[in-house]
């Protein structure tokens, strides 16, 4: 299979990017000196540094988490470079990776899927929130092998410490963050404490969370909707049916000695939202989730250390049609486990290393709908997969490759017959990458990927009017394998008072499952929806992502530095475009950080998008201008009062991979005020 390479647009784009970003700090940069590097686990089981990935990776650390702003999921991490979130509601915002979503992206739990319903419609809640996280790591793009095919698109893996994994610092630690917006009228708390007791360490933590009606800063209606329709605007101040609750608990312990721990875990969540498309309809979700994890330490042989991870979680959510009208009800409940074993590190030469996994993952998820409104039919899921990667690093230059092999089995009745249709699919994926240093501080890598995912049981079974996306779908149980191939060349330079990141792929799909209209019209209650049906096609994805960074002044403990990233993502079907492709985005900031002090400058810029798929309408450009600081009073640093000024400007901005985006503007201008204390 040939991989189409990038248009010229798209280089030269990037490499404008990554001038701009990297132009001025190569001119003056100073000889690289040892820095601590995050270490990426999601990315390899034994764990990847960000400057020596081949594949593109994020991360949200403890410190920034606990000043961050009380979201869902994908809007926390919409601003990350290639990503967006679905922005169908304030509570319910899944991650958009490099133009793909839904099950494209996996979400998961150290490791381990959520085991919701978030995949099966935009309207549905991701089943945890950010502030249970120590650390959230998302990795772009389809060549991490250890989480199988449903991460074509990419991982978002939410990290916590429900299950301690070692020993608190004097024997007692926690966190406490609480902070209220104006925006939304909005209060959260939420708190931590993890106690050892001899080898054993105990771990409680919670979260609060509520939020009013958002104000918007234009009436909730587009003027291009209200054009294209001939009607009049609005004149809404605030987003009706936009209010969240949120509260969810848990508790952990875990053994913790010398070789490694054994625990478990388990947690509660409760959540009620409005869904914004309609406005009387709200959603109830509730879930309950036990964990098992544990690791092994070997003091000798081929393996360093053996993992193991285990969740079992029950989840069902109601939407309702007005208070005491229950209507559709989604339940979820199911397993998963994986095994990993991890290579002893063998060394190579003076400065290399040798390093590898194995490991071996299964899941089954029983799936239903129930109610007038239901559009899928009940279904079961399994699966199961087994992966090695190897990772030969010799300092100036190195290779990895990985291979996995998933059985993935979905099995159904679909609505309207009584014949139960089981459809196996058995999927290969393989990557190698080269890398090398052929410079202080200068990393560069090439890698090339071919990944397979089986259909989902909504592009399967789907036979129903979804409201949420105000359109009438069919499946198609015949639905084959979606493969893509993908090259991708990686760049990380790091030297002196200058740090910067590239990123360029293109993709190509055979077998690209997507969503067109058929021509036909349901009408319901007098209202017309359009018919759409899941088909495959052909695609091609290409695009970038730059980001930069560059200290300008420093003295002592306090720096001053800019800051810039953007990104591209163009599709195109053999059908046409593909729909809800995020336009360009590109952001400034400039930032001053001190032991007492923290304060930034943003402006950050997404373009107009008018490269549609047929029914979907198109977006404009826009700009937000955003402020913010921090103030750690006490000479320990254990106390942060942080605050956040957020669309300075209450400009109008609307997010397009949302399908709510001409009736639900983001919000406008809003203030946030918090305070966080470590101890």
């Amino acid at each position: 299979m040939r991989i189409a390479p990038p248009p010229l647009r798209i280089l030269l784009s990037a490499a404008s990017a990554w001038t701009a970003l990297t132009g001025v700090a190569v001119a003056q940069s100073r000889p690289q000196t040892d820095q601590v590097d995050d270490v990426i686990v999601t990315a390899a089981p034994y764990g990847v540094s960000q400057r020596a990935s081949v594949i593109a990776t994020d991360v949200v650390d403890e410190q920034a988490l606990a000043v961050a702003p009380a979201q869902s999921l994908g809007d926390l991490l919409s601003s990350q470079p290639g990503l967006r979130s679905t922005s169908f509601a304030p509570g319910a915002s899944r991650p958009v990776i490099r133009g793909l979503s839904g099950p494209r992206v996996q979400v998961l739990t150290n490791g381990i899927g959520l085991i919701d319903a978030s995949s099966v419609s935009p309207d549905h809640a991701v089943a945890t929130d950010p502030a249970e996280a120590s650390r959230i790591e998302v990795v772009r793009g389809p060549s991490t092998l250890i989480y199988g095919g449903s991460a074509i698109g990419g991982v978002v893996n939410i990290i916590d410490d429900r299950v301690p994994t070692e020993q608190p610092d004097g024997g007692v630690d926690g966190v406490i963050s609480t902070q209220a917006s104006s925006v939304d009228d909005g209060r959260s708390i939420f708190g931590r404490l993890t106690v050892g007791a001899g080898p054993f360490v105990f771990n409680v933590d919670g979260v609060d969370r509520r939020t009013g009606d958002y104000a918007i800063p234009s009436p909730s209606l587009s003027a291009r909707k209200a054009t294209a329709d001939g009607v009049a605007r609005d004149d809404n101040d605030t987003q009706p049916n936009s209010a969240t609750e949120l509260q969810t608990w848990g508790g952990g312990a875990a053994y913790v000695g010398e070789k490694g721990f054994i625990g478990a875990a388990y947690k509660e969540t409760d959540s009620e939202y409005g869904t914004v498309a309609e406005p009387d309809v709200f959603i109830r979700l509730n879930q309950t989730r036990e964990d098992v994890r544990g690791e092994y330490r070997f003091d000798a042989g081929p393996f360093s250390a053996l993992r193991g991870n285990y969740g079992h979680a029950r989840y069902t959510h109601t939407e309702f049609e007005g208070p005491g009208q229950p209507g559709t009800i989604f339940n979820s409940d199911g397993q998963e486990g994986r095994i990993d074993l991890v290579q002893r590190e063998r060394p190579i030469g003076e400065k290399g290393a040798w390093n590898g996994g194995i490991g071996v993952q299964a899941l089954t998820r029983d799936f239903s709908a129930i109610g007038a409104e239901a559009y899928v039919p009940s279904t079961r899921i399994e699966e199961q997969g087994v992966y090695a990667i190897q990772r030969h690093d010799r300092g100036a230059t190195g290779f990895e490759g990985g291979l996995r092999f998933d059985r993935r089995t979905l099995t159904a009745t679909p609505l309207g017959t009584t014949r139960e249709v089981e459809r196996e699919y058995d999927n290969v994926s393989a990557s190698i990458a080269a890398f090398a240093r052929p410079a202080p501080g200068l990393f560069v890598a090439l890698s090339l990927a071919r990944n397979e995912r089986a259909p989902g049981e909504v592009e399967l079974f789907a036979n129903g009017l979804h409201v949420a996306t105000g359109a009438y779908e069919t499946g198609d149980p015949t639905l084959d394998t979606e493969t893509v191939t993908t090259l991708e060349a990686t760049v990380h330079y790091a030297t002196g008072a200058f740090e910067g990141d590239l990123h360029v792929y293109g993709s190509r799909y055979d077998g690209f499952i997507d969503e067109r209209p058929t021509g036909a019209i349901f009408t319901d209650g007098g209202e017309d929806f359009p018919v759409f049906r899941f088909v495959q096609t052909d695609a091609d994805f290409y695009g970038f992502e730059a980001q930069g960074s560059y200290a300008v002044w420093s003295s002592g403990d306090r720096t001053v530095s800019l800051e810039g990233q953007a990104d591209y993502v163009h599709a195109d079907t053999d059908l046409g475009p593909a729909a809800r492709i995020p336009p360009y985005s590109v952001t400034g900031r400039i930032a001053y950080a001190s032991t007492a002090i923290d304060a930034g400058l943003e402006v950050r810029h997404v373009g107009q998008q008018n490269e549609l798929a047929a029914f979907e309408p198109g977006t404009d450009g826009y700009t937000l201008v955003n402020l913010t600081g921090a103030w750690r009073p006490l000479a320990d640093r254990n106390v942060t009062v942080f605050a956040e000024a957020r669309n300075l400007t209450d400009a109008e901005a609307r997010e397009h991979v949302s399908f709510l985006k001409d009736i639900a503007p983001l919000p406008g201008r809003n203030l946030r005020i918090g305070l966080a204390y470590r101890f």
